[in-house]
């Protein structure tokens, strides 16, 4: 019978680790839905309401979501490999859609309820695609 070398023992706990990080890894999909759900309610906000109430309610909305997720994403054990630049790809192109849709919405389309709806459809899309290439990643 023929034993194993080190280096393929190595290989196969590699191996086994790999596919444990891809199996666990599904929570990032969960958290980038939770982030796109929260779109839906923080776009509206920036866009349609005014005034002293309107960024008392954004930040509150937006605090709980941050904290939420971030407490979440920090109870997660596992992370893939280009994990770091996958999520700042993302988080980036959101970050970009999110400034552009809040800027016309309080400038060209200001108290326009379609195009909130809109916006809030496009700022939650990045995450969404991310969430769903995750999930198909993960399976």
């Amino acid at each position: 019978m023929h034993g194993f070398t080190d280096a393929e023992v190595a290989l196969g706990r590699v191996a086994d680790v790999e596919k444990a990080a891809r199996a666990r890894s599904g929570w990032y999909a969960r958290y980038l839905w939770a982030f796109a759900a929260g779109q839906l309610v923080l776009v509206p906000i920036a866009v349609l309401w005014h005034g002293f109430a309107s960024a008392m309610a954004f930040g509150f909305v937006n605090m709980v979501l941050v904290t939420g997720l971030s407490l979440y994403a920090a109870r997660q054990r596992v992370v893939r490999r280009g994990f770091g630049v996958k999520h700042g790809v993302i988080v980036g192109i959101w970050a970009a859609v999110f400034v552009l849709t809040v800027t016309l919405g309080n400038t060209a389309f200001a108290n326009s309820p379609a195009f909130a709806a809109a916006a809030a459809l496009t700022c939650a899309l990045p995450l969404a695609t991310g969430a769903w290439l995750e999930m198909r990643r993960s399976s």
